[in-house]
């Protein structure tokens, strides 16, 4: 399996003008993709929000259902 060159995939994001909170969230489910944790059904959770100042770091994201996710983000 070939690897990404995730720099220059930054650069694009960055060209294309997507969103920090995007590319942000990207590196979330990499992570989780890299470990192989299967993670269908489920949303990446940030403990401290985005929108707090939180980061997709392996200790503030954690797997939870999507009903739960979305009703505490409301």
């Amino acid at each position: 399996m070939a690897t990404r060159d995730w720099k220059h995939e930054y650069q694009l994001q960055k060209k294309r003008g997507e969103d920090k909170d995007q590319i942000e969230r990207q590196r979330a489910r990499r992570a989780y993709d890299k470990k192989g944790v299967e993670r269908n059904g489920k949303d990446i959770d940030h403990i401290t929000p985005m929108r707090k100042g939180g980061k997709s770091t392996p200790g503030n994201t954690r797997l939870r259902s999507r009903s739960s996710n979305r009703g505490d983000n409301k």
